[in-house]
């Protein structure tokens, strides 16, 4: 009997555990993917800390969206650490994220790579996510960023 209790509470726990993973649900945008074999925002940073501006590897990660452009949904940047995090555009211009979903959990689908950003394309987008005149005008240097080509998001529902 002692060693039928812990068997059947582990057992237990565990059937919960993949009855909350399962039940996850995410709605699609551009290429159909799975949620599968998606890397952590933290292995992402290391993947991108190995690449030279015109490396580019195909990877999948799971993230937190911190802004959307709020003109189209046409971009946006995720989480891959509290300071650090990845520009996102998506291929071929295919298909756009929802404007309200900043904050949302989403598994990117696509390739990472390192780019270098001009001063009028920071300008752009910082006029696309609705900076103020001022802030935009205060952008003076190109900047390295962590980019990546999206074929296929999911967004947690």
């Amino acid at each position: 009997m002692k060693k039928i209790i812990p068997l059947f509470l582990t057992v237990l726990c565990f059937s919960f555990h993949m009855k909350s993973t399962a039940q996850e649900k995410f709605a699609s945008y551009g290429d159909a993917i799975s949620k599968e074999g998606a890397l952590s925002k933290e292995q992402m940073l290391t993947k991108y800390a190995t690449l030279k501006e015109g490396d580019t590897i195909n990877v999948k990660f799971r993230t937190k969206i911190n802004n959307v452009c709020a003109k189209k949904g046409c971009w946006m940047n995720v989480a891959l650490t509290d300071k650090e995090q990845a520009f996102v555009k998506f291929k071929d211009y295919a298909f756009f994220m929802p404007l309200d979903s900043k904050g949302d959990e989403v598994i990117v689908n696509g390739k990472a790579f390192v780019s270098v950003e001009s001063v009028d394309d920071l300008r752009h987008y910082a006029k696309d996510a609705g900076k103020s005149k001022e802030e935009i005008n205060s952008i003076t240097e190109a900047k390295k960023s962590y980019s990546f080509l999206a074929d296929g998001v999911l967004i947690k529902e």
